[in-house]
């Protein structure tokens, strides 16, 4: 190496779940100028760059041990706004919680948001997330119009839409490129035109599996999102059985667009602090105790029948309803195991997944349901199919990281046998056969030349990406 870079930028990240950490060397620009610089930095020193947004992604695709973290949500500002046809443009760093509070007085709502409001949108992009809506409106990255990237090859690139500029790059190139591509500064998002920030929640209880998949072809035409959570510990007549949510928009008082009608209650019926809750949560962690809970929310949902109406950021974000909720995982943390089946092996693939982890005695802590559809551009790494797709957080086990890892490579192998596919954002258990078989040849020669023309010194880089062999 010819240089050496400050010692005090030295900072430990690690990935949402808490599996995944490491030694990188810090760096959060306010101006794409910077990251110019921190391009320069990374050749003169021979380091590489793995990006960042709100650390987010469960596994290590926002991580790389000894090189340069380059985490851009200081660039959070929101630069237009039109009011009338919904077109929102934003700098990298700009959260989902940024978004919808900007424009959710006009009557707006962002397209597709993920079950928390705190990714930024540069990382979203990256990702190319989903929602609760995928089998509607698809991934995020079709409701951009443009996108404005940094290449480490030189220079700045404007993609607008389906459009090829003179270099043949295209939007549906760097979203979904897992930040190995280039830097995404900034991006215009077509809004959801709303009436009111209410929902109209409808429950459903299913006692199995074919309930599960049943709810979802009966309220597919009617719905604006669905979602279902499933029990992963029972087994026999009642495997699969969970709770089903649709939802729909509908009108609703004026005020109900106000940001402040929509934040979440600092407390549990007005008295126990949320914030609290992660460590009451932390002694109900344990495989014997989440049998019973979740015994016990599927025997109360049985009283859950008749709709009710619920604001939008109540149903969207559940995932921050209680605040540091995964710190319950500590002191090893957790991963989420997400698949994405074709609709015809996705019943079969799901039952087996977690009858595998029932025998292990390793059951999923949370399991949740959704329902998808293909993509309608061509994004390089994509996890979306026409079918449904089955998370799962696995608490790290006391037994050891290997014995999950082999339980979950053993899920990985029903997956591509189904012709299913991964999402990256979630990932911490693929092996290099496995992306390969994932993507196919022809996405991997894609990735290769795009490699080589956006980022041809390898400067862009993820624990991830070294683990799959995507370097």
């Amino acid at each position: 190496m010819s240089g050496l870079l400050p010692p005090e930028r030295i900072a430990r990240v690690c990935g949402f779940g808490m599996i995944a950490c490491g030694d990188g060397y810090l760096f959060q620009p306010s101006h794409a100028e910077e990251i110019l610089q921190v391009f320069d930095m990374a050749r003169s020193t021979g380091r590489k760059i793995v990006l960042r947004g709100s650390g987010l992604s469960y596994g290590d695709a926002n991580i790389a041990p000894e090189q340069i973290v380059l985490d851009c949500s200081h660039m959070n500002r929101i630069l237009s706004w039109d009011r009338e046809t919904g077109l929102l443009e934003c700098e990298a760093g700009v959260t989902i919680e940024q978004m919808w509070r900007h424009v959710l007085p006009d009557g707006w709502w962002p397209p597709v948001v993920s079950g928390t409001m705190f990714p930024t949108l540069a990382g979203a992009l990256a990702m190319n997330i989903h929602g609760k809506n995928a089998f509607e409106v698809g991934c995020l990255g079709e409701h951009v119009l443009s996108i404005e990237v940094l290449l480490p090859s030189g220079g700045k690139v404007s993609l607008h839409g389906t459009q090829v500029n003179r270099d043949g790059l295209q939007l549906a190139d760097l979203v979904s490129s897992a930040g190995l591509l280039g830097v995404i500064t900034r991006a215009t998002v077509q809004m959801k035109r709303v009436s009111s920030g209410l929902l109209q929640v409808t429950p459903a209880l299913c006692r199995n599996w074919s309930e599960q998949f049943d709810a979802f072809n009966r309220f597919q035409e009617l719905s604006d999102y669905m979602v279902s959570w499933v029990d992963s510990f029972s087994g026999g007549s009642g495997a699969g059985r969970g709770l089903f949510h649709a939802a729909t928009y509908i009108d609703g008082p004026a005020q109900t667009l106000r940001p402040e009608s929509q934040d979440l209650p600092p407390n549990i019926l007005g008295l126990f602090p949320k914030s609290e809750v992660w460590k009451v949560l932390r002694h109900l962690n344990r495989r014997g105790r989440m049998r019973m809970l979740n015994g016990l929310k599927h025997h109360l949902s049985r009283w859950q029948s008749k709709p009710y109406q619920q604001s939008l950021v109540e149903f969207s974000f559940l995932l921050d309803y209680v605040p540091n909720w995964r710190n319950a995982y500590l002191p090893g943390g957790f991963i989420q195991y997400q698949s994405f089946i074709p609709r015809e092996h996705a019943h079969s693939v799901f039952a087996e997944q977690l009858a595998m982890s029932r025998a292990e005695r390793m059951e999923p802590f949370l399991g949740v349901m959704k329902r998808h559809r293909p993509d309608r551009l061509p994004f390089l790494f994509s996890h979306a199919v026409d079918g449904y797709s089955l998370a799962l957080d696995f608490k790290a086990p006391d037994a050891g990281w290997p014995k999950l890892q082999a339980l979950c490579q053993r899920m990985n192998d029903l997956v591509l046998q189904a012709g299913g596919r991964f999402y990256f954002a979630k990932d911490s258990t693929l092996r290099p056969e496995d992306s390969r078989v994932y993507l196919g040849s022809e996405t991997l020669a894609r990735y290769s030349a795009l490699k080589e023309q956006c980022d041809p010194e390898a400067l862009l880089t993820s624990a991830l990406a070294e683990r799959l062999g995507l370097t």
